[in-house]
């Protein structure tokens, strides 16, 4: 399944949680809900759009089943191994901050968990057989996340 895709299908998820176990809509009000969501998103979107350019720039395919031609270091890449992964945690997080759900932020960690599991333990180790030494050293230097 696409990483995107996984974070959908979590988010939808929730939402039909939802409407079999409801909850109170998040107790921060609806100017400051839109306000958190639209910030989280749109932050999101900004470090996943870095983090494409800089894999372009690099002249490595952002599709997780392509093959890797470059190690991607610069950018945000500097800062977190993942960056387009917690880009979109980033709009899933605001997406439910804009629309007052709970749901989706009590599933976060288990989605951060099936990201960890089942997608970038898997990229991790191809890159580790891939390029060596140069992504272990780099994995050792870079937080996964944040």
């Amino acid at each position: 399944m696409p990483p995107p895709l996984v974070y959908v299908v979590f988010f939808l998820a929730a939402v039909v949680i939802g409407r079999f176990v409801p909850l109170a809509p998040l107790p921060i009000g609806i100017g400051i809900g839109r306000t958190l969501g639209a910030v989280l998103a749109l932050s999101g979107v900004a470090v996943s759009a870095w983090s494409i350019r800089r894999f372009w720039a690099s002249g490595t395919s952002i599709v997780p089943i392509r093959p890797s031609t470059a190690i991607v270091i610069e950018g945000p890449y500097h800062f977190t191994r993942n960056p387009m992964y917690l880009g979109m945690l980033l709009v899933y997080t605001g997406a439910a901050c804009w629309f007052g759900l709970v749901w989706p932020l009590l599933l976060a960690p288990v989605l951060v968990l099936v990201m960890n599991l089942a997608v970038i333990g898997r990229e991790e180790r191809y890159l580790a057989r891939k390029f060596g030494d140069e992504y272990r050293r780099y994995r050792a230097q870079v937080r996964r996340w944040i």
